[in-house]
């Protein structure tokens, strides 16, 4: 197979990832974009997602942030994982609101990288941010290609 270059790289490897992430798919959860380093989803607030406040729950909000995160930093199709992660919610997410999960690289060194999250609402407020720290598995592809 010709090497991609690096953005069709991203793109096959969202596409795959994504064929294969049952929890993800299964809350509803798209890929709006993606490329080196960064991943942008969004998902629905299903009724199955309120918590006893009649707000989203933040398990699932962490879920989207966790995905964004998942996606952009497997993106170079190197297996990565999660090391850790923190989560601050910042505002309520409602039902019916399409959120919106932007991961970003922040560095990316050896077998490490740290990415930041901004979860927002359908207004464009931040409803939650996530720290990601990942670490790759040299040598091993994300998805075959």
């Amino acid at each position: 197979m010709t090497e991609l270059d690096p953005q069709a790289l991203a793109e096959a490897v969202g596409e795959r990832m994504l064929a294969h992430d049952p929890a993800s798919r299964e809350l509803g959860m798209r890929i709006v974009s993606i490329g080196p380093g960064r991943c942008t989803m969004t998902m629905v607030v299903e009724p199955r997602m309120l918590n006893g406040f009649s707000i989203c729950h933040g398990g699932y909000l962490t879920l989207l942030a966790d995905s964004a995160f998942a996606f952009a930093c497997n993106s170079y199709n190197e297996l990565t994982v999660a090391a850790g992660v923190t989560v601050d919610f910042l505002a309520p997410a409602h039902l019916a609101e399409e959120l919106t999960a932007a991961a970003v690289e922040v560095s990316r060194s050896g077998r490490t990288g740290l990415y930041d999250v901004t979860v927002t609402n359908p207004r464009g407020e931040t409803v939650a941010v996530l720290r990601g720290r990942s670490h790759a598995l040299k040598g091993r592809q994300t998805v075959p290609l």
